[in-house]
């Protein structure tokens, strides 16, 4: 049956939604469950199916409905460090977004195959740094006089090919749990690290973690003539921040730590280090995916805690531990939306695919590639 066209209101975020968009991007509400109701045990069929010939990866920002599945749960780094954990697994189907999928493939062995189950997923923040873009920018700080000094560092959150030119220049990968020590190697190679794509994570860990200030950071973007920066300004910074964000976490304000605190007596604000700056400097507790995690569980029954990161997590949170009061930080920032496009219908297709022998939505990365993206992964891998 054709559905007949009809004129949408334009909606402001936060000020409405059309029950008929697409399931799950209306903010705040409910995922609708999944409307086949046959899907789980379709699912649980083919997973056990395939026995131990798939390995299923599940992010901690993933949906109820499709982490149930998952043999591994993690943030990026955990999943980074787990990847390549069963060898005789010829599929690895990752529960993801699209450059953690690319990392798995980096790390696992030739004879496995890395599927996304909807190529869609990608990363918004990943897209903000490409490759011929941060070459640009290397020429820039060539040109400056500045290159010999500098060491890459890349977040997680970033392409193959930006891991791969962070491997040809002698840098290293860093996740949110383990950037401090990144950073550290990166300034014990030399005197400035240029960090990507993540602004607020290089600037907060290194203002609040290495000691540096906030006049030692410089933001370069790429949409501005010789990155918006002089010789001059590059020559004084520490710190050359690639003007990239996360956008769930880059949505969360200071007005948000203010309101809940109003809101809720005694309540402790724990936020991602991919807020903005001025969102950490006002929170009690600053760390990654399994930190947050972490600290809920180790938390005082009947503590109230407002955290800043995916409303997937949070919620998740909320019921694993009823007996203290866990909410979201702010009311108006949605899922996240390439994370939610991994859902359980795409889930089934591709275990019921693999079931059948048929590999779809393969992620390969080329040899060359792969090879420098690896020498940058198995740094942050040899981290101390």
């Amino acid at each position: 049956m054709t559905t007949p066209t009809r004129d949408l209101p334009l909606l402001l975020l936060g000020s409405g939604a059309d029950p008929a968009s697409e399931r799950g991007v209306d903010c705040p509400g409910e995922l609708p469950p999944a409307s086949d109701p046959a899907l789980v045990e379709r699912a649980r069929a083919a997973k056990a199916a395939l026995g131990d010939k798939v390995f299923v990866l599940g992010h901690h920002y993933q949906r109820d409905e499709v982490i149930q599945f998952a043999d591994v749960t993690g943030d990026s780094f955990k999943l980074a460090r787990k990847a390549a954990a069963r060898p005789e697994a010829p599929y690895v189907v990752f529960c993801g977004v699209h450059f953690m999928a690319e990392s798995a493939d980096i790390l696992t062995a030739p004879h496995q195959q890395v599927i996304l189950p909807d190529l869609a997923a990608g990363c918004s923040m990943a897209d903000m740094a490409t490759f011929d873009q941060v070459e640009e920018c290397w020429e820039v700080l060539e040109d400056a006089g500045v290159a010999d000094d500098v060491v890459p560092v890349t977040y997680m959150n970033s392409s193959a090919d930006i891991k791969a030119f962070v491997g040809r220049h002698g840098g290293v990968v860093c996740t949110s749990s383990n950037a401090k020590r990144a950073l550290e190697w990166a300034y014990a190679k030399g005197s400035k690290v240029l960090f990507l794509p993540d602004q607020h994570l290089g600037r907060n860990t290194a203002v609040l973690q290495m000691g540096f200030s906030l006049d030692d950071c410089v933001v370069y973007s790429p949409h501005r003539r010789e990155g918006g920066l002089t010789p001059r300004q590059l020559q004084d910074a520490k710190m050359i921040l690639w003007r990239g964000h996360c956008s769930v976490h880059g949505r969360f304000t200071r007005e948000s730590v203010d309101e809940v605190r109003e809101r809720v007596p005694g309540v402790n604000v724990l936020v991602h280090p991919e807020c903005r700056h001025e969102v950490v400097t006002a929170a009690d507790r600053i760390g990654s995916t399994e930190y947050i995690i972490k600290t809920i569980e180790a938390a005082e029954p009947g503590s109230a805690w407002a955290v800043g990161t995916e409303l997937n997590l949070v919620r998740r949170l909320a019921n694993a531990h009823p007996d203290k009061n866990v909410m979201f930080l702010d009311k108006t920032v949605c899922y996240c939306s390439t994370m939610n496009r991994i859902d359980l219908p795409h889930l089934v297709l591709s275990l019921e695919s693999l079931a059948r022998g048929e590999v779809e939505n393969v992620i390969s990365v080329d040899e060359e590639t792969a090879h420098y993206a690896r020498v940058a992964l198995d740094q942050m891998l040899a981290l101390p």
